[in-house]
């Protein structure tokens, strides 16, 4: 056994590189690079990559992190509410104005939809939690997600700003009546427009000056700031790992669309800093975004009755489990590791992104784990639950 004070098993840990040896092996997972920290140290740093497909140390690519964007986002907008500029409790309406009269699908094909007036008001705190009845366009299991299609929203829109788009997300008709089910969906994008509205600033440089700057995430933007260092993105497919030659905007510039739900741009460095900011309960090396108790707000269980994503959610294609696991603001959150199968801790939270990047937080662990990648869809390998089963069977302390 290889163990040092931190209680982590560095022969257990390094399982994690020969399990996902057989996927590199044949072609169907690019260059990764996953990293674990425990009470604020890193403690492992593993990769798989490059050309004879041996381990490599962690180098400073920058990877679109995709919807590991939204938990940057929600940090934004619960620190306008700790200043008092953003009620969680108001209408979405109080923010964008065309969210005052939005219509619940009822019927009808998606040229000619039935609908008829929301019997509730979208609440700010509907965007957070994926409980607003918005969709995806790219989810194709409902006939909201085809109107959105048809609008021109199956991803981001390249020549929209972030105002029109969610004027455009108003004028069309939710899945369900707001807080009544959870769905992932563009709720990040208008919680980022209602960042803009309640900050007086563009969502970028609310970013920038209120967060990315202050934890020093200097590689963090909504373009990739050194485009030569920019991680090739791949496609899955049958035959293996196909690269994407373009995909979504300009990596070189800063988008029309500002994305708030997955956007932005980020590197190994920079995220460990993200994280390493929540386990510290809202501060990083003397700087304090978040109180502790909003941190702890943020991660705690919102679905109503306490219920899981199994029991609340709508089945798809999903960055978590549902059963076991419920939804704070802006995170997963592991409520009982039981059912999910998985040796982890209650309280546990996270997200990932459709590059297959993923996160998670163990507080009670004092643990962050981060793996770093470019393969689209996220569901096109179990590699994270294979990560976190590896993670956990390594602490032996």
């Amino acid at each position: 056994m290889n163990t040092d004070t931190s209680g982590v098993d560095r022969e257990r840990i390094r399982r994690i590189a020969e399990a996902l040896a057989p996927y590199r092996r044949r072609g169907a997972l690019p260059d990764w690079t996953f990293q674990v920290s425990r009470g604020g140290q890193v403690v492992s740093s593993l990769g798989g990559g490059g050309q004879t497909g041996a381990p490599r140390a962690l180098d400073n690519a920058i990877y679109r992190i995709y919807s590991m964007t939204k938990p940057i986002t929600s940090v934004a907008a619960m620190m306008l509410y700790e200043q008092g500029s953003l009620d969680l409790n108001a209408p979405v309406s109080a923010y964008i104005p065309s969210f005052a009269d939005v219509r619940v699908y009822v019927g009808g094909p998606a040229t000619a939809p039935v609908t008829h007036p929301a019997a509730r008001p979208m609440l700010v705190k509907h965007l957070l939690t994926h409980t607003s009845g918005l969709t995806y366009g790219f989810h194709r299991t409902h006939v909201t997600d085809e109107i959105y299609r048809l609008g021109g929203y199956e991803f981001n829109p390249a020549d929209k700003d972030l105002a029109t788009a969610c004027d455009a997300f108003a004028a069309m008709p939710l899945r369900f009546e707001p807080g009544t089910s959870w769905l992932y969906s563009v709720a990040t994008d208008v919680l980022g427009r209602v960042v803009e509205v309640a900050s007086g600033r563009s969502l970028d440089a609310f970013l920038a000056d209120e967060i990315l700057t202050p934890l020093g995430m200097t590689d963090t933007a909504f373009h990739a700031v050194d485009p030569a260092r920019l991680a090739t993105l791949h496609l899955h497919t049958p035959d293996g790992a196909r690269i994407l030659e373009t995909f979504g905007p300009d990596p070189a510039t800063t988008p029309t669309f500002l994305s708030g739900g997955g956007g932005l741009y980020s590197t190994m460095a920079d995220y460990q800093r993200f994280a390493d900011f929540l386990l510290g309960g809202g501060a990083l090396n003397g700087v304090r975004l978040l109180s502790s108790r909003t941190i702890d707000f943020m991660t705690t269980n919102h679905l109503p009755g306490d219920a899981d994503l199994e029991e609340f959610g709508i089945p798809l294609y999903a960055e978590t489990p549902f059963t076991g696991v419920g939804f704070g603001l802006g995170f997963s959150v592991t409520m009982d590791p039981v059912p999910t199968g998985i040796a982890s801790s209650p309280g546990e939270y996270g997200w990932g992104g459709l590059a297959s990047t993923y996160f998670w937080i163990d507080p009670i662990e004092k643990l962050t784990a981060i793996f770093m990648t470019q393969l689209i869809p996220s569901s096109a390998l179990p590699i994270r639950p294979l990560l976190k089963q590896i993670t956990y069977a390594a602490l032996v302390d």
